[in-house]
């Protein structure tokens, strides 16, 4: 590197040097570098086994279906999506405290979900959950 070198001695030098900031620096990444490693290990754990059960059944619960072709079902009762809205204020009504558990055939146009969807939002009911098939 280079300095501007002058006569004068009361001028000012009008150059940075950056030798000590890139000392700095590459001890920095060194130092970052080494310590990396040491920061991602794990603490290996056995957990234990159980067996799989069943929950206990839930009396508040409600099953809202969508068939492959749009159509809803609530506990296994077909209802057009039109009256869906009044059924789920009646359920409500019956039971402050009960939740829906949707259910959508894989091949259900998702317009028909989400209507269903709406109607459950609309009705009041704060809980729903999505029920899914583990592969």
């Amino acid at each position: 590197m280079s300095m501007n070198v002058s006569n004068d001695e009361d001028g000012e030098l009008s150059e940075i040097n950056v030798t000590p900031l890139v000392d700095v620096m590459l001890v920095l990444l060194v130092v970052f570098i080494v310590t990396a490693p040491l920061l991602t290990q794990v603490v290996r754990v056995k957990l234990p086994k159980t067996e799989q059960t069943e929950p206990a059944p839930d009396q508040h619960v409600s099953i809202l279906s969508v068939a492959a072709d749009g159509q809803a079902l609530l506990d296994d009762k077909p209802v057009a999506l039109e009256a869906l809205e009044a059924e789920l204020k009646a359920l409500q009504a019956k039971d402050p405290e009960i939740s829906l558990q949707l259910q959508a055939d894989r091949t259900a146009v998702f317009e028909a979900v989400a209507k269903v969807m709406a109607s459950a939002q609309r009705s009041g009911i704060g809980k729903l959950s999505f029920v899914t098939v583990q592969q």
